[in-house]
């Protein structure tokens, strides 16, 4: 067993517990102010940003870091809610879109500066511009290491598998 090290040891842990502290925090403030969780926001926000606002489900999970299965539940719930529609791809009928509809693109309008504040208050604010320039390095630079990449177009940042 090659056990970690006391260096080792000494960045595992606070990443560990970055893991869990980032994700409830973001949650606990998007499901406090918008009454939705991190991953919906995510949803709505990929979409608001995708040409047309409008995008296949296959890569929607993707952007959203989440399982089609899970999506799948997720677009149920925002269609009930009136904030998207399913639409069959029109170049490809195999293949199904999700599509922001105008209540969608309010919820996303209301809910982002919220949302923006809490990262800015979690994150951003809390480090040097190079220890965040150096985060976003380490943090594109393991998700290469698990098959990921960043594409970056337009200004906006994507996750894609390579």
């Amino acid at each position: 067993m090659n056990w970690l090290s006391a260096e080792e040891q000494a960045a595992w842990r606070p990443f560990v517990a970055l893991l869990f502290r980032m994700p409830a925090a973001l949650d606990a403030q998007l499901q406090k102010e918008a009454g939705i969780s991190h991953f919906e926001f995510m949803v709505l926000s990929s979409l608001s940003e995708a040409p047309g606002r409008t995008l296949r489900m296959s890569d929607l999970a993707a952007l959203a870091s989440g399982s089609l299965s899970r999506l799948s539940h997720v677009v149920s719930r925002m269609e009930s809610r009136g904030w998207v529609r399913r639409e069959a791809c029109p170049g490809d009928g195999r293949f199904i879109n999700a599509v922001l509809t105008e209540e969608g693109w309010a919820k996303v309008v209301a809910t982002a500066p919220g949302h923006v504040e809490a990262v800015r208050k979690l994150l951003i604010d809390v480090l040097s511009p190079e220890e965040l320039r150096a985060l976003g390095s380490v943090s594109e630079h393991l998700l290469e290491e698990q098959g990921f990449k960043i594409i970056t177009q337009n200004g906006r940042s994507r996750l894609s598998e390579c």
